[in-house]
């Protein structure tokens, strides 16, 4: 792909893939060619929003489309499975929306597809490829603060959300865990790997979905991570390493920062601001370049989203879910062990 514009299908039509397509559609040497919604008219109009070519009303016929070179999947958390192994087999390469699934099977069930075939995949964690977050991630691994001892981090939005609302439909996948959570353990993993031992509590809705979590994540080597998330109250949204010679806070916005202050002991506060011409710091853009750089460099997998990294996720959070009884559709015992096939819908 040296040279050309990366054709991108976009595989639904709703809030996360409008955001990504409104920043893809600025990239010079991106092209989104095609896109497929479950409803023609849903395609249609998203097209028609902006400027693509084609508008399919099924999953399937996108899959099968040679001249995409790459599909970002947005589909709700319970459909990634479904949506991206529908791609990998028909041999697309892939961009899925996180959290990349329910649980560490399916997710482990995508990793091996694309591996077999020797296609690109990746999680759309976009906080892994923000440059300030990466120069925070280079600023610990130089030992900036010394051992880390231990790493802090929030996501909470007030809502309150209906019953009705996908946040609270445990057959979507819904609750502050998979949605929200996702970022702080991410954040965690960044920086320490997987933890050795998991300890949570939740508290749950009606339906069964957990309307906020905490989560204790210990390490070998002596590190203790907390992480909360809740769709019941604002939190600071805010996140804070401290090692055996320093700390770093990074303040509201944790997984696209502003900004953030290094102190070290001895000396004055650091800050470390974004650059302007990174373009907005909410940006999805980044994660888009990655992928359009691993693809023209004929990787398969993404250094700076590994897959591996992205199973670990995945362990973690059903660790989780095992601790405080959230279940979704199909499992049984242990979070993450279905007892039913994944169906690739019509």
């Amino acid at each position: 792909m040296t040279g050309q514009k990366v054709r991108w299908g976009i595989l639904a039509t709703g809030g996360m893939a409008a955001r990504f397509t409104a920043d893809l559609v600025d990239l010079p040497d991106a092209e989104v060619v095609a896109v497929a919604s479950r409803t023609e008219a849903s395609a249609k109009a998203f097209a028609e929003r902006f400027g693509i070519p084609r508008a399919y009303g099924d999953w399937e016929t996108l899959a099968r489309d040679e001249d995409v070179d790459v599909v970002y999947v947005a589909t709700p958390h319970s459909a990634h499975r479904a949506a991206a192994g529908l791609c990998l087999a028909a041999g697309r390469n892939v961009l899925c929306e996180k959290p990349f699934t329910l649980n560490v099977r399916e997710a482990q069930e995508l990793v091996d597809l694309a591996r077999a075939r020797g296609s690109f995949l990746m999680e759309a964690m976009w906080m892994y490829c923000n440059p300030l977050v990466r120069r925070l991630k280079t600023l610990v691994e130089d030992g900036a603060v010394g051992e880390v001892r231990s790493v802090q981090a929030d996501f909470g939005l007030a809502g309150p959300f209906p019953a009705a609302h996908r946040l609270r439909d445990l057959a979507q996948g819904g609750g502050a865990l998979l949605d929200l959570g996702v970022y702080p353990v991410s954040f965690v993993q960044l920086l320490l790997g997987e933890p050795s031992d998991v300890a949570a509590r939740a508290v749950l809705s009606e339906e069964g979905v957990d309307l906020q979590t905490g989560a204790l994540l210990s390490y070998e080597g002596g590190a203790l991570a907390s992480v909360h998330c809740s769709i019941v109250g604002g939190t600071p949204n805010s996140a804070s390493i401290t090692g055996s010679k320093g700390r770093i806070d990074v303040p509201n916005g944790f997984f696209f920062p502003e900004h953030f202050v290094l102190h070290r002991d001895g000396r004055d506060p650091e800050e470390f601001r974004a650059d302007p011409a990174d373009g907005p710091r909410d940006s999805l853009a980044h994660e888009a370049r990655e992928v359009m750089r691993a693809l023209r460099a004929g990787e398969t997998e993404s250094p700076l989203v590994p897959l591996d990294g992205t199973l670990a996720v995945m362990r973690t959070l059903d660790a989780i879910r095992d601790r405080v009884g959230v279940r979704y559709p199909g499992e049984t015992g242990e979070a993450g062990r279905s007892l039913e096939p994944v169906v690739t819908p019509a």
